[in-house]
C-alpha cells in the first residue's frame, strides 16, 4: 500500500502542468504531440517538480468534451514514456485512470470529484492510487455562467467533505486524497478570492489541499485587465506563498522553477517564525 498521500507528496510540492490539448486557456496545442509532451514534462521535474499531471480533455471555460478514445490516444503514449516517474492524469473517465494506472501513474486528479464516471472511485481503489477530487459549480461549458453562493467558503467545504465520503465508500482510503476548491471554476473573482482568503477553512477537513490558481485570468483581472485570458506569473506566484501560508499543501501551476524557488523561500520564512 502506497503511503499517506501527505507524506509521497510533502508540503509544499509543486504540481507541474502538461496538458496534451489543443485548447487549453494557457498552453494549448503547446505539448499536444508525444514527443513536445514528454519533453517538457521531464523539464518540469528537472525544474523542481514533484508530481506532473499529465491531461487530455481541456477544462477551460467554454470548452466541450473529449471523446474516450481521443483522450487514450493523447494522454497513454505521454505515460507510458514516462514510466517510472511520478505522475498524476488529469481524468474523469474510469477507462483512461485504468489505463493510465497500469502503466503507472499514480494519482487521478479528477474535476468532477467522482460524480462524471461512477466507476472512477473503485478503478482507483483496485489500483491503490492517489485521489484529488475538486469542486466545480457545473460543467467546463457552463461554468462561468452567472455562478452564485450563498457563502462561497462554506458550500465548497461541504462539498468537498461528501465527495470524500464518497471516495472513502468506493474503496479509496481517506490518506490517498487530496482536496482542490477548484479555483476559476464555476467562481467570480470575489468568490476566488474569498476561497483563497479563507483557506484555512477547507484545510480544517484534514486532507491535503491542493491549489490551481497559475495563470487564472482572475489574477489579471484582479490586476486592472478586464479582459485579461491568463494572469501574470507574479501575480500565481504571490498567490500560492499566501496560500501555502495559510495551509496549501501542492500547487498546481504551469511555471514550476519560479513556484518551487518561491514556494522554498516561504517554507524557510514560516519555518523561523
Amino acid at each position: 500500500m502506497r503511503p499517506p498521500l501527505e507524506q509521497a507528496f510533502p508540503r509544499p510540492s509543486v504540481v507541474g502542468v502538461v496538458n496534451v490539448t489543443p485548447d487549453s486557456f494557457s498552453d494549448g496545442g503547446l505539448a499536444l504531440r508525444r514527443e513536445a509532451a514528454v519533453t517538457r514534462a521531464h523539464g518540469l521535474f528537472e525544474e523542481g517538480a514533484t508530481l506532473v499531471d499529465i491531461g487530455g480533455e481541456s477544462t477551460r471555460p467554454g470548452s466541450e468534451g473529449v471523446a474516450l478514445d481521443e483522450e487514450l490516444r493523447r494522454v497513454v503514449p505521454v505515460v507510458e514514456a514516462l514510466q517510472g516517474l511520478p505522475v498524476s492524469v488529469d481524468t474523469s473517465k474510469a477507462e483512461v485512470a485504468r489505463r493510465t494506472l497500469a502503466l503507472g501513474a499514480v494519482m487521478v486528479n479528477d474535476v468532477t470529484a467522482l460524480r462524471g464516471d461512477p466507476e472512477l472511485g473503485g478503478v482507483v481503489a483496485e489500483a491503490g492510487g492517489y485521489l484529488c477530487l475538486m469542486h466545480m459549480l457545473g460543467e467546463p461549458r457552463t461554468m462561468q455562467h452567472d455562478p452564485r453562493y450563498e457563502d462561497v467558503v462554506a458550500e465548497v467545504k461541504a462539498f468537498l467533505e461528501e465527495r470524500l465520503a464518497a471516495a472513502v465508500a468506493a474503496g479509496v482510503p481517506e490518506e490517498h486524497v487530496c482536496l482542490d476548491p477548484g479555483i476559476g471554476f464555476g467562481k467570480t473573482v470575489e468568490h476566488n478570492l474569498e476561497l483563497l482568503g479563507r483557506l484555512e477553512e477547507l484545510v480544517a477537513l484534514g486532507r491535503p489541499v491542493l491549489v490551481g490558481a497559475s495563470r487564472k485570468r482572475f489574477l489579471g483581472r484582479i490586476l486592472g485587465d478586464p479582459d485579461a485570458l491568463t494572469g501574470p506569473l507574479a501575480a500565481g506566484v504571490a498567490v500560492a506563498v499566501l496560500a501555502y501560508e495559510r495551509g496549501a499543501s501542492l500547487f498546481r501551476v504551469h511555471d514550476v522553477r519560479e513556484h518551487v524557488q518561491a514556494l522554498a523561500a516561504a517554507r524557510a520564512v514560516v519555518g523561523a517564525r
